[in-house]
């Protein structure tokens, strides 16, 4: 799934946008896809200027947008103007390692639950085979008006 079809399904636009490219789908199970982290971010001219690094909080929001992609493709669906996809919780999330610029951020997520139009993810982003952050995502997607 490339920059284009993404742009068909996820509503986020530029500086926002933290999917590059999905490697793999499996509809109903999985996702993997691929953050390029690069000097030119927004954040990192004020996120420690010294020695950037890109805030958790992004890394777990291109998670949840991965996990979001995998919803909407599971559901034959796209975000539209009155369709989103809202966090509903975050449980367990841990950063390991620093992400900054020049790494290959590879988000992951996998449907653990789907109950009452929540769905519940088992996350993790990895650079080089290495473990930078992992949550238990939770999020609902609603018609708004």
């Amino acid at each position: 799934m490339d920059i284009q079809y993404i742009l068909r399904k996820l509503p986020h636009r530029y500086p926002f946008l933290l999917v590059d490219r999905v490697l793999e789908i499996e509809k109903n199970v999985r996702i993997r896809a691929l953050k390029n982290v690069t000097i030119n971010e927004p954040f990192f001219p004020g996120h420690f200027p010294a020695r950037p690094v890109m805030p958790g909080v992004l890394m777990l929001e291109a998670l949840a947008q991965a996990a979001a992609l995998l919803s909407f493709e599971s559901m034959d669906t796209a975000a539209g103007e009155d369709t989103v996809v809202y966090f509903a919780g975050i449980d367990n999330a841990r950063f390991k390692r620093p992400v900054g610029p020049g790494d290959q951020l590879i988000l992951e997520a996998a449907i653990d639950r789907v109950k009452a139009g929540i769905f519940r993810y088992k996350t993790r982003a990895t650079v080089d085979g290495l473990l930078a952050c992992e949550a238990d995502l939770m999020c609902t997607m609603r018609k708004v008006a």
